[in-house]
């Protein structure tokens, strides 16, 4: 019982530092992440002034839609240089972000300040650059190239160069800190695109559903676009959560297998130890399936009490980390300082299924085991 309560326990509490780990990356990436994203299906841009844009944008489940042109540029501050990621948004692209600010390390996300366009870049984009936010004399040149200007006899025809203050640096994941973002007007001159889009943006309001709404979109859209959810815009970082906790869950799982299955061990040896009983209770008349019966269901009350039990441990515990956080995390660390913990009802579930699809497996086994070389001990008795 003691075997199958520390499994349980441990199943529980792995899980629930996964569930909370799984969390805190995840809304890391939601910082920028939308909740649905719209791509052509072929090639980089599209004209989103076409009407079923329009009506999906004055859509009343809408909260933010944002329309974005992006491309890589070269940018250079003082001597230094680096390729990054610039990505135009449109007007209103604040609106139901507050989670921007909590991702800023310096500076403030400003994109705008009267008519002088403004940049917040990524953490890596300042250390590559060793930008100073506070040197109002320095700003970023960005360069691009320019459509139709190939083969030009002086190069520097070649290449559209715009000038920008940045106001403020986020830091979030090393996917998104590689990135520049500045108005969709100062992108549309950069990158010399007049109409078109690289893809639209969409946050939608409490209460909505995501996957019915995603869906509708896609119908309405048709075949030339793709609309994505959070979980297909980061494809790779789910499926590594999801691989990790089950790998995790796995080993787990084989170490509580072994502490059920000496159940098997301990229920022999009970039957060695009651073989008169047995013999006795045979002679009264009690047949193979009743005796099987009292050794199967103490087999199964050994597991199902020390899974409970474990359980209802692992959850005080978690609980407990949730509220005092007294297990701290190693090294200093600028988003928590405690190992974080998120319960689901699903983890429950699949602990105890588990316990119970072993146990009935284990339980079954001792209980043939009662019944083996029965008329053996009636003669002897």
């Amino acid at each position: 019982m003691l075997g199958v309560f520390v499994g349980s326990a441990a199943l529980i509490i792995i899980l629930s530092v996964f569930n909370g780990f799984e969390t805190i990356v995840l809304s890391m990436y939601n910082t920028f992440s939308p909740e649905l994203r719209i791509e052509a299906t072929k090639g980089k841009t599209f004209d989103s002034s076409e009407a079923r844009f329009l009506i999906l944008k004055n859509d009343n489940r809408v909260e933010n839609y944002t329309e974005v042109l992006q491309e890589k540029a070269l940018v250079r501050y003082g001597k230094s240089q680096s390729i990054a990621l610039v990505k135009g948004v449109g007007e209103g692209y604040m609106e139901g972000r507050a989670n921007l600010d909590s991702a800023m390390s310096s500076g403030s996300f400003t994109l705008g300040n009267g008519d002088e366009d403004m940049a917040v870049i990524g953490s890596a984009i300042q250390n590559y650059l060793s930008v100073n936010l506070n040197d109002e004399f320095r700003s970023l040149d960005i360069y691009s190239p320019r459509k139709g200007a190939a083969g030009s006899m002086n190069p520097a025809d070649e290449f559209n160069v715009m000038s920008i203050h940045p106001s403020g640096v986020f830091s979030v994941q090393q996917e998104f800190d590689n990135m520049i973002v500045v108005p969709l007007r100062f992108a549309r001159t950069l990158l010399g695109e007049d109409k078109r889009v690289s893809q639209i943006e969409i946050n939608t309001k409490a209460g909505v559903s995501i996957n019915s709404f995603q869906n509708e979109v896609s119908k309405t859209l048709g075949k030339d676009f793709v609309v994505k959810n959070r979980s297909q815009q980061n494809q790779l970082l789910y499926k590594i959560l999801n691989s990790e906790k089950w790998a995790i869950f796995l080993i787990l799982t084989f170490v509580l297998i072994i502490a059920i299955f000496n159940i098997i061990g301990s229920l022999t040896m009970l039957v060695i130890d009651k073989k008169k009983d047995i013999a006795i209770l045979s002679g009264l008349g009690a047949d193979n399936f009743l005796i099987r019966g009292i050794f199967f269901i103490e087999g199964m009350m050994i597991s199902m009490i020390g899974c409970v039990l474990g359980m209802v441990a692992g959850l005080i515990f978690c609980v407990l980390q949730q509220q005092l956080g007294f297990i701290k995390m190693a090294g200093a660390n600028l988003l928590i300082d405690s190992y974080p913990v998120g319960l689901k009802a699903s983890d429950f579930i699949l602990v105890f299924g588990t316990v119970l699809l072993v146990s009935l497996i284990a339980s079954f086994i001792s209980s043939r085991l009662s019944v083996k070389n029965m008329r053996s001990l009636r003669d002897d008795l």
